[in-house]
């Protein structure tokens, strides 16, 4: 049985590396229609984009999705999306998955994952999903966010350090060769729309502001994320001027 949810996808034109980044034309589409109808190909009961520019929503409006307008003052989309659920009337248990509006290679099949793992786990607030990581630069890489998790599939912790510390063996690298990995974490989440108002209404906590990860701010204040792993590689998004080259490569080719 597939879970009952809704996709909400955020997207704004303030972009430090890519200005306007939701309007770039890929293929004869804009990217945020590329998200949409990515979107629009999982079972969610409803594909909604939520922004604060009226050029996104007569452009959005223009290709046919549904589009709700929100604040400019919004420091995250996690932040933007709660607005979403209370403009909509989406009750506390509505599943609410968050879309990148830069994630035009998003698998459809992980969107409906992450809706189902929180479907299934009455006691979580939130799911999300991890890929290993077995390279060396990788696991390094601070911008490459590592999350630990228990027996039962929670998440223990979120950093941009390495995490677990192979201190046994002496080296990173020494534990890739012996065959350990680390799970990097995907930023495709799914809430419960209780557990995100909740989270809007709360400020920045002390690991939240350390590693600069929102996520950190509902494991702080004891709510349950469940983790799994993606059921299809996911490609990375479009953040820089490079990415943007890569994806319009891979959307062409699939035109």
């Amino acid at each position: 049985m597939k879970p009952d949810y809704h996709i909400v996808i955020p997207a704004r034109m303030a972009s430090q590396r890519l200005p306007g980044k939701p309007l770039i034309l890929i293929g004869g589409r804009t990217l945020i229609e590329h998200v949409y109808r990515r979107a629009c190909d999982a079972s969610a009961r409803s594909v909604i984009i939520a922004t604060d520019s009226a050029e996104i929503h007569s452009v959005a409006s223009g290709f046919g999705a549904d589009v709700v307008m929100t604040s400019p003052e919004h420091q995250s989309g996690s932040d933007r999306i709660a607005e979403c659920t209370d403009a909509l009337g989406w009750s506390d248990e509505t599943l609410v998955v968050n879309l990148q509006g830069d994630e035009p290679l998003m698998p459809p099949a992980c969107l409906d994952q992450a809706a189902g793992l929180l479907h299934q786990d009455p006691h979580a607030d939130v799911a999300s999903l991890y890929w290993p990581i077995e390279q060396l630069h990788e696991v390094k890489d601070p911008n490459v966010v590592k999350v630990v998790v228990d027996h039962d599939g929670a998440a223990l912790y979120f950093s941009r350090s390495v995490i677990p510390y192979p201190r046994s063996e002496g080296s990173v690298g020494k534990a890739i060769d012996r065959g350990m990995t680390w799970n990097r974490h995907i930023g495709l989440y799914a809430y419960r729309a209780g557990a995100l108002r909740a989270f809007a209404a709360m400020e920045a906590t002390k690991l939240e502001s350390a590693e600069r990860l929102e996520q950190l701010r509902f494991l702080e204040s004891g709510r349950r994320i469940v983790m799994a792993r993606a059921s299809e590689l996911i490609p990375a998004g479009v953040d820089t001027p490079e990415d943007l080259d890569r994806v319009q490569e891979l959307i062409g080719h699939q035109l």
